[in-house]
């Protein structure tokens, strides 16, 4: 199976988007856009607040109408269809007082059985399991509610590999994290599409992180307006007219102000 660990990303799996169109109340939303996601590769959105980032998001989670098409192949041929996503939000509503352990959490989302039963020293391995590819075996006894905005992530991260997806989508996910944490998120992304071969699209005002992780940057704004290797974007006269006086250093540091737009 292609998800199994890989020591190299194959590359030939692909998810693809064709003439993806979203009207919402009238209002064209996003407008025709199409581009594909290799196996192996971190592709960052970037564009203005507005620019229907989220609305990418929602489409491809089917939680809105849309027209156009979302295609996967595997590098086989075998299996083709709609991709397999996991999914990571900016952040989890979760009740500070509320009883819920991560382990609980794990059962009520994955299992067929009511959380409130014991897991069986076989369920709770596989959690155990799941959550160790994120860092986070540590946390299955802790109230979810108790949890920093890092571990919080982690543990949705860790849910979103279970089963382990096609494509890994993930909504602003270092929201309110601090840098040690945002550093440490950003590396184990970068490990996690290269040990498992999986295709990660996420959204982010964070230049600096795109440019020292991402393969690929799509540049949107309603529309898909430059798409290619972060370099060539942020280098390109459409990013200089959607964020004048911003400047991404080659040293993946930002320099100007407004870069976190």
């Amino acid at each position: 199976m292609r998800h199994e660990h890989v020591n190299s990303p194959c590359g030939a799996c692909c998810t693809q988007f064709k003439h993806l169109t979203v009207t919402l109340e009238g209002f064209s939303v996003l407008e025709d856009i199409s581009m594909h996601l290799h196996c192996g590769e971190m592709t960052a959105v970037i564009g203005p607040n507005g620019a229907g980032k989220t609305t990418l998001f929602q489409a491809l989670l089917r939680q809105i109408p849309y027209r156009g098409e979302i295609t996967f192949s595997n590098a086989e041929g075998s299996r083709v269809g709609m991709p397999r996503i996991g999914y990571v939000p900016q952040y989890l509503a979760a009740e500070r007082l509320a009883p819920a352990s991560v382990q609980d959490f794990f059962i009520a989302a994955c299992s067929r059985f009511p959380a409130f039963l014991p897991p069986g020293k076989r369920r709770r391995k596989a959690i155990e399991e799941a959550l160790a590819r994120t860092g986070a075996q540590q946390l299955i006894d802790r109230r979810v509610g108790a949890l920093s905005g890092g571990e919080t992530q982690r543990v949705l991260l860790a849910l979103a590999l279970t089963p382990m997806p096609d494509l890994l989508l993930l909504d602003e996910p270092v929201s309110g994290m601090d840098a040690e944490g945002l550093m440490s998120f950003y590396r184990r992304l970068d490990e996690l599409r290269k040990e498992y071969d999986i295709s990660i699209l996420l959204s982010s005002h964070d230049f600096a992180f795109v440019r020292r992780y991402a393969d690929k940057a799509a540049l949107l704004d309603h529309r898909l307006l430059a798409f290619g290797s972060p370099d060539e974007v942020f280098a390109g006269e459409t990013f200089a007219a959607l964020f004048p006086g911003v400047a991404v250093e080659g040293t993946g540091k930002l320099a100007g102000e407004g870069a976190q737009p």
